[in-house]
């Protein structure tokens, strides 16, 4: 089995390590801005924590990579002229992209790797922190066909549903897509309960009705009891919510789309960030539409 790096080691990276640990892939090293969370998760698994990310790639044959936005991925990989990054002799290696970033982002690093004589991958997760820990993903590959036939074991065993969906760029699109209608519909349930809520409608009736008619959701599963009961512990945060609607946003402003729902979903989520709620799950959303909650968590 390959050796297997890791850069970004949150609520999303860590529990992969952690799965891919117990399938019997060793771990080279971990790596994260955040040094404590390296640390505590290096001291758990038995793992190197190196201080520069040119020592990740040293370590491992393989790295994949959960950062947060287009900043840190450019940011690791050296293309906004940091001499510490992970493509620093890193030829032969193969980098797998797990962010949720812009499209552009992951052709940039694509362009950078081969010039370094490395190999790279978009792998785009639908899933949460359960999926992660359990080998369960769902994910979404772009790149070249030869790469991912290459990482295709490891990506089958972090993985219960795997699509190649075509060449590096278009993962990352259809990721926004996934997450731009996610949000909107996670608004739209808060909104509907919320106006239950204000008309003195029983909740939990109100869900079972919403379940079995036109108002079912995927968020209404995961999602609806949690807005109810005010219970917003953070698996897909509202500030990762902004950002993906944005990167969604972004697109269609591209291609001269107006997409209004899009516009008052991010519009909420970027409330939530301004009033100090952006790590709030994004069920949190409800917290704005709710009458008497003013915004507290």
């Amino acid at each position: 089995m390959s050796t297997i790096g890791f850069v970004g080691v949150g609520r999303m990276g860590s529990n992969m390590a952690r799965h891919l640990k117990e399938k019997g892939y060793r771990i080279g090293a971990v790596y994260d801005v955040r040094k404590e969370s390296a640390a505590a998760l290096g001291s758990e698994l038995g793992v190197p924590t190196p201080e520069r990310l040119a020592e990740v790639s040293a370590l491992s044959d393989v790295v994949i990579t959960v950062v947060t936005d287009d900043a840190a991925m450019r940011s690791i990989f050296g293309l906004t002229g940091q001499t510490d990054h992970l493509l620093v002799d890193a030829a032969g290696k193969v980098f797998i992209n797990c962010a949720t970033i812009s499209p552009g982002v992951h052709i940039e690093v694509e362009t950078g790797a081969r010039a370094a004589g490395a190999e790279s991958l978009e792998a785009c997760m639908a899933s949460s922190i359960t999926q992660a820990r359990q080998g369960t993903l769902y994910l979404m590959v772009g790149g070249d066909e030869a790469v991912f036939q290459k990482v295709e074991p490891l990506l089958r065993d972090m993985s219960t549903a795997l699509r190649h969906v075509g060449r590096t760029g278009e993962a990352a699109k259809v990721k926004a897509l996934v997450n731009m209608v996610m949000n909107i519909n996670t608004a739209g349930l808060a909104e509907g309960l919320g106006l239950g809520d204000a008309l003195g409608l029983d909740l939990t009736m109100l869900r079972e009705i919403f379940s079995q008619t036109g108002a079912n959701s995927r968020v209404l599963e995961t999602d609806g009891e949690d807005m109810q009961n005010r219970e917003h512990s953070c698996f897909f945060s509202a500030a990762h919510a902004a950002k993906d609607s944005g990167i969604a946003l972004d697109l269609a402003r591209a291609e001269g789309l107006n997409l209004p729902l899009a516009e008052a979903t991010k519009a909420q989520y970027d409330r939530m960030v301004a009033a100090g709620l952006g790590e709030l799950d994004k069920s949190g959303i409800a917290e704005l539409t709710f009458r008497g909650r003013d915004m507290k968590p």
